[in-house]
């Protein structure tokens, strides 16, 4: 479903959808739906347990994904506006089970602080315990936004004003990004051999918990904004730092480690623009270039998150392990080359102001998104039906 919704935006963006349509299909369609599968996957091996419950998810696919279609359709205003708040009640709904699901299978061991790290890898303790820390918070992040995704379009009182970027930003830096971070911390070394710096993770949390609350709560209200902006560039800043570390440091060379190599320097990129926007009107600076903020969208969520879901999901399930045409690292990379190119073609075309450049580096991404798709979906139904077998 996350490749379905990726190939649905980059296809949108090509188009030229609203830009609420394209970060409801990005944010809520792409990345959350791998993160929510990962999540499953993951989380509850951090704390040493396992998933309860193997009905819950399905509840909650249903739901999220029908909800975001909702979203979607009414943000490229199709239908009545009922379809938005039935969109938000089923993607809240979905985010409720995904909660609880995760809450039921881990909430014993997050009370005794369990890490699931093995003896043998006592090295990656120390990270471990301190990454699981956070793992609440950005739960807690994705609730509140949640919550207030429902308010805005129901009854219900919301703690902000229902603007949307605020939602936007408690979601995709609150949860998403700091959820790949405390991840991030714990995964990168694993795959790369290499134990995670303890100093720059120890900064790197805090900076990533601390920022999406200043920039969701202050936006347009000066230095909270500001303050926020710096926070969460000194947990991109210091994060990409984490990983040219491990990645330099290491002598292996995995499918999929690049793209996230390319991802975390995507977000610096991402949240420089951010930052120039947040400071820009305490120095009387001139006004930033019309697709800066166009471009910001692009660095971070194709750019930071697209190309480190992509990196991971090569990682855990490498193509080379599947047996149809085009199964090949090689094959990889060009997928993720690709999408570093369009990226980088559509970024300059907005900034420059250049549609047309623009609009032939989102094609290109196209390209690399079908590619991934072709090889992501290939490989897991080939997984599928041995396991059937």
């Amino acid at each position: 479903m996350s490749v379905a919704f990726l190939l649905c935006w980059r296809f949108g963006t090509l188009v030229g959808v609203s830009r609420r349509a394209e970060v409801i299909l990005a944010l809520f369609g792409f990345v959350f739906h791998v993160i929510f599968g990962m999540a499953y996957l993951l989380v509850p091996s951090y704390f040493g347990t396992v998933l309860a419950t193997d009905r819950l998810p399905v509840v909650h696919l249903g739901s999220s994904v029908s909800g975001t279609i909702l979203l979607a359709l009414s943000a490229s205003a199709v239908g009545p506006p009922s379809v938005e708040t039935v969109g938000a009640l089923l993607w809240g709904c979905g985010v409720g089970v995904f909660i609880a699901a995760l809450l039921w299978s881990v909430g014993d061991e997050l009370r005794r602080g369990e890490t699931g790290t093995s003896t043998h890898r006592a090295k990656f303790e120390w990270v471990d315990r301190y990454a699981n820390r956070f793992i609440p918070v950005a739960f807690a992040y994705l609730a509140i936004g949640a919550y207030e995704l429902v308010a805005r379009s129901t009854a219900l009182p919301g703690l902000t004003d229902g603007y949307f970027p605020r939602i936007t930003h408690l979601l995709a830096a609150g949860f998403a990004a700091l959820l790949v971070f405390t991840l991030g911390v714990r995964l990168a070394p694993r795959f790369l051999g290499v134990p995670a710096p303890k100093e720059l993770t120890a900064v790197v949390l805090p900076a990533g918990a601390l920022g999406p609350v200043l920039i969701a709560f202050g936006l347009s209200s000066g230095s909270v904004f500001v303050a926020g902006a710096l926070a969460e560039a000194t947990a991109f800043i210091c994060f990409a730092a984490l990983y040219l570390v491990v990645y330099f440091r290491s002598e292996r060379r995995r499918v999929g480690a690049e793209s996230i190599l390319a991802g975390v320097g995507s977000g610096v990129a991402g949240v420089s623009i951010g930052l120039t926007v947040a400071a820009g009107p305490l120095f009387d600076s001139s006004p930033v270039p019309a697709g800066a903020l166009s471009a910001h969208l692009q660095l971070n969520l194709l750019g930071f998150l697209g190309l480190v879901v992509v990196g991971f999901a090569f990682l855990f399930y490498p193509p080379t392990a599947g047996r149809f045409r085009g199964a090949t690292a090689r094959t990889a990379r060009m997928a993720i080359a690709v999408l570093v190119v369009g990226l980088t073609i559509s970024v300059v075309g907005r900034l420059a102001g250049w549609s047309v450049l623009s609009s032939f580096g989102d094609g290109v991404v196209l390209l690399g998104a079908i590619g991934y798709g072709y090889l992501l979906i290939r490989l897991l139904v080939e997984i599928g039906a041995r396991q059937a077998t």
